[in-house]
This record gives structure tokens, sequence and C-alpha cells, in this order.
């Protein structure tokens, strides 16, 4: 059986991570017998016309994706789309949005076919046995489906056990040559499972409240995995990786003893670090730990059932500067009871963070997602729900409205700080473009840039259009041609441009091919590809 695995279009402005839930699923399908593409359009431009011709040259019996509350409505729309050229394609949707939305889902996405609910790689084994057939359907655990008109719920899935019986994601069916020019870190995960419950997340109720690890070794295998495309730095993306001393002592000591050598970062709760173990990740290549403070209100802290102090923020910060880590702190703006003096107070604490101990810290809006305790009984709160608009779900609009506050209220308090933010940023451009910045400010300015021109490299796919020449030339004589088309197209000055094409075809993210009349540039698939010669 052939499955196509859509990864559906995320802005880039929101930093996106190689999807690793999605590379789970892929192994799952491969594990199970499946031929296995994925079509990522998180790094490329999506059309209609673009997923007809990977359809028609894969010819997949499946297709699937998974999103996030924001890109919901796109990645459903692909999905439908893939129903419209092959209507005998089965589509399948799963992740946090539709496993808390199933009735939504399936009555407003009529060519959606099933959702799959919760953790996915079990039931993607009996689904794959039972070759996707509707007889089967009823006796496969942890999926959704039509039948004759009515939506059809099967018996909760449990949770997996025992996560070192799943394979390693399938990563190297990702464009990762892509996701390396953006230079953001490959995510991971060493657990599955959060005790704590917070009424905004949906976390618990997605991967369980029993916390499930991996063996270490595992875990190493993975990370040695993912350094040999050329990738030198890593995300630990469990809730609760840090809060589990013997845990983190045991891969440090085993990044250690077989001399792996990368940058790694890692999210944490305040009340779960110690200096013993702040210090060994530090030895091993930690460089950053973000926590979600929420907010700078005692009461507000209960309120949301965030189970930490701000004593326990402050002595957990202080820690990770004596270390010498780099922390980032999160708040969020428009929680149930929001007021002017809470927005003050979290002002206040952050602003404090800053100040004490160098954390660097923003804000989000509250985003009340399907499944979310919030959500669920917004009754008990003293919080109303403004709209169902799946895209505003980005936790940079303000949606919510609380007894004290109007949305815009909520929203004149974040573009204050935003615009704080922005000012500092300007006077640093102006430093760059007067030549009075110290050299670390450039880099700075210099990344933003560079940053910007991969993001228009990536969403308008200018290698596919611009990297085509035709006639008696070299490969490398287009290389000046390809940056100045590229210059023309993003208006990124001459030399940044020059700059990071080269760096990019010296890396072996960008390699030319011979064509019938000339040469065409393409990004490679991946390094080990790129390696041999190959393109994707």
């Amino acid at each position: 059986m052939r499955v196509a695995i859509v990864a559906s279009p995320y802005p880039l402005e929101e930093a996106p991570a190689p999807p690793l839930g999605l590379t789970y699923v892929a192994a799952a399908f491969e594990r199970a017998g499946a031929e296995v593409q994925i079509f990522d359009y998180i790094v490329s431009r999506y059309s209609p016309a673009k997923l007809r011709s990977r359809i028609e040259a894969f010819q997949p019996q499946v297709v699937g994706t998974s999103s996030v509350t924001l890109n919901f409505p796109g990645a459903a729309n692909i999905l439908q789309d893939a129903k419209d050229i092959d209507p005998g394609i089965i589509t399948v949707m799963g992740g946090p949005h539709v496993s808390f939305d199933i009735e939504g889902t399936l009555n407003a996405y009529p060519k959606i076919d099933m959702v799959v609910v919760g953790e996915g790689e079990q039931t993607i084994a009996e689904l794959m046995a039972a070759e996707f057939k509707r007889a089967a359907f009823p006796g496969i655990r942890g999926i959704a489906y039509r039948d004759r008109g009515t939506i059809r719920v099967t018996e909760r899935r449990e949770f997996i056990d025992d996560l070192n019986t799943l394979p390693l994601p399938a990563r190297r069916l990702l464009p990762l040559s892509r996701y390396q020019a953006l230079g953001f870190p490959i995510s991971m995960i060493t657990s599955r499972g959060c005790p704590y419950q917070c009424i905004f997340c949906q976390g618990r109720r997605m991967v369980g409240s029993r916390i499930r690890q991996r063996q270490t070794l595992s875990v190493v295998d993975e990370i040695e995995d993912i350094l040999s495309y050329g990738i030198d730095r890593i995300n630990i993306a469990d809730d609760l990786f840090v809060s589990d001393r013997q845990k983190v002592k045991d891969v440090c000591e085993e990044i250690q003893r077989r001399g792996l050598t990368f940058s790694w970062s890692a999210f944490a709760r305040v009340n779960t670090v110690d200096r013993e173990t702040l210090e060994i990740m530090k030895a091993t290549g930690c460089d950053g730990i973000s926590f979600g403070i929420e907010s700078g209100n005692q009461e507000m802290l209960d309120r949301i059932k965030k189970k930490i102090t701000l004593d326990q923020v402050r002595r957990a910060v202080g820690l990770c500067k004596d270390v010498g880590l780099l922390v980032h702190a999160s708040f969020i703006a428009g929680l149930p009871g929001e007021s002017p003096q809470t927005l003050q107070d979290s002002k206040a604490f952050a602003e404090s963070l800053g100040r004490d101990y160098g954390v660097y810290y923003g804000y989000h809006l509250l985003a009340p997602f399907p499944g979310t305790t919030v959500r669920e009984k917004i009754q008990e709160y003293d919080l109303e729900i403004l709209t169902n608009d799946w895209t505003r779900y980005d936790a940079n609009h303000a949606i919510v409205r609380t007894s004290s506050l109007e949305p815009e209220d909520i929203r004149r308090f974040v573009d204050t700080y935003d615009n704080e933010v922005e000012e500092i940023w300007q006077k640093m451009v102006r430093g760059y473009e007067e030549g009075t910045n110290a050299p670390m400010e450039n880099l700075r300015v210099e990344g933003h840039y560079r940053t910007r021109l991969v993001y228009g490299l990536l969403s308008e796919d200018l290698i596919e259009t611009e990297g085509i020449f035709t006639g008696e030339i070299t490969a490398g004589e287009t290389i000046p041609n390809l940056c100045r088309r590229i210059e023309k197209r993003t208006r990124v000055a001459p030399d940044l441009v020059e700059k990071t094409m080269n760096d990019f075809i010296r890396k072996g993210y960008l390699q030319a091919s011979p064509t019938d009349d000339g040469w065409r540039w393409d990004w490679t698939h991946n390094s080990r590809q790129a390696a041999a010669g190959n393109r994707p």
C-alpha cells in the first residue's frame, strides 16, 4: 500500500521545526509495510496543481495529515483537494485539533473519510493489517468515520505503554535541507505524558497523565541519527524532560560517553529544576531553557492550575543564570479573570526577570483550543470565547474577553510590549546601516535579513522557478545569474544573497543538475543524498 503524508502549510514566522509527529506516523506506516512519501508544504508553496502532480506520480491509496488548530483549515482543505483529484483515495486526519473536535471536523469536511484519535501508531498498525477495509473499522479502536451518514466513534485506545517499541521517526522522508536552511532546531522527545492540569493546555489529554519514558540508549541513538544529517542543534520538546533528574543524567552521560558534540535546548518547569541537573546539561551542550511562566500574578497561576509559585520562578531562573544557561520565559495574556491589574503584575514580574536575571521573555494571547479545560468548562471561568475561526488561534490574536477586559485591551497590552521591542530592533538596524553597532548586533541584523530571504526562497518556490538555465553554460557560471534573479525577486541586498546562496551550495542544501539543454538548481532532499549526488 502507498501512503502519502502531508505536512500542511504553517507560518514560517512561527519558526516551525520539522514535523516530529508526522515522522512518527510515517515510521509506523513503514513498519506496517506501506511505501510512504511525505508531501511537505511547510517549506514549499502549496497549490492544488502541485498536489495533483505528486499524487499522479506516486498514486497513493491513502493520504493523511495532521494539524494543530492554527493550520487545521488549510490541512483539511488539502485532504479535500486530494479527494477531488482521486475520489478513490482514503483521506485520514489526526492530531490534537481533530482528536477533540471529531464531529466538527467530519461534518464540516465531508471529503475527510476518517479521524485518528490521540496517539496513532498502534491504530495505524491495525488499519494497515485490515488494509483499510471499512468492514474492519468498528473493531479498530481510536478512529472516527462515517457510516451511512452517521458519525461512528470507536472505543478509545489506551496510550502506548512502552515507547521503546516504536520505530525512530522517519526524518529521512522530510526535505531536511530546506529546514536546515531555515536554521531552526530539530525537535525530539524522550518521553510522553504530563501529570499537570494546566487549564489552557491540551497536552495531558493528548499524551496522558502518566509519564512514559524512552530508554536512554534509544534516545541517544536518535540523537546520533539526527547529527548524521549535518544537523548540530536539537530541541528536547518533552513537557517534563528536566524534571526526571536521573533520566537527564543518564542521557547526558551517554552523550559524553559517545563523544557527541552539538548544541541543544529544552522545555522545563520552574518547580522541577535543580543545580546539579542544569550543570550536567550545560556540560553536554545545552545552552538554553524555555519556561512557561504564564502570569506574574499568583492568584492567576493558581486559577489556571499551573502549580508553580513566583518564588519558584525566581529560584529557577537564578539557577540557570548561575550555571550559564540562557532562559526564555513565556507569558499568556487574556487568561480567565484577567484584569488591568493582573496584566500589570505580569509586566512588572517579566521586567524584573529581564533586569535581575537576564531572562528573555515574550507574550502570547490565550487561544482556547479544543480539548482544553478552559474551553470545555468555559462556564466556570470569567472568560468569553469570541470566535471559532481557527485561523485566529495562533496566539497572536485577541479572541477572548473577560469581565474586566475587552479583546482590544488585551491586544493593546501586548502591542505595547511589541512596540518597545520593535523600537530597540529599529535602533539596531540603524546602527547596522550606519556602522555603529557592536559585532554581535550586526550578526543579529544579518541573521534576521537572511532568515527573511530564506522565507522567500521557500514560500515562493524561488529556487524552482528561478534556477533553470539553458544554453552553453557551466553550473558554476549559473551561480551569479541565479543570485541576481533571487535579488530581483526578494529585493535583498546583493552581498547577502550571494553570501547566503554560496553558503547553501557549500553545505549541500542546493545542487545543480544537468538537463537536456542546460542546468537546473534544486534543493537537495538531505545531506546524505547530497553527498551521494542524488536529487530528491
